[in-house]
């Protein structure tokens, strides 16, 4: 018998995402809390910081905003990066033998 997917309203959906987003808190520690995949969760919270960062920025986008549209980028991208570390920390436990430090 096949397993029904989990469906989830859109508001848990925000608020667990946010939950991450706002608070630095990791993606496993909030997915397990709440009883939802890591993977699932972190597609929430990307769509939620996609959401935030608006549309894409232009090319003719005047200086000091674009300065703002990179910053904004820069931390999105720190946040995806502090994500795989956990997520390669959660692969390789405490065995050392993993890549990144």
């Amino acid at each position: 018998m096949p397993r029904r997917a989990k469906r989830y309203t859109p508001e848990f959906k925000a608020r667990a995402a946010k939950m991450v987003a706002d608070n630095s808190l990791p993606v496993a520690q909030v997915a397990r809390e709440l009883g939802v995949s890591g993977t699932t969760l972190s597609f929430w919270v990307k769509d939620y910081q996609r959401k935030l960062a608006g549309p894409p920025p232009s090319q003719d986008v005047p200086g000091q905003e674009r300065i703002r549209e990179l910053e904004r980028r820069n931390r999105e991208l720190e946040i995806e990066n502090a994500f795989l570390r956990e997520m390669v920390a959660h692969v390789y436990p405490l065995s050392g033998s993993h890549p990144v430090a």
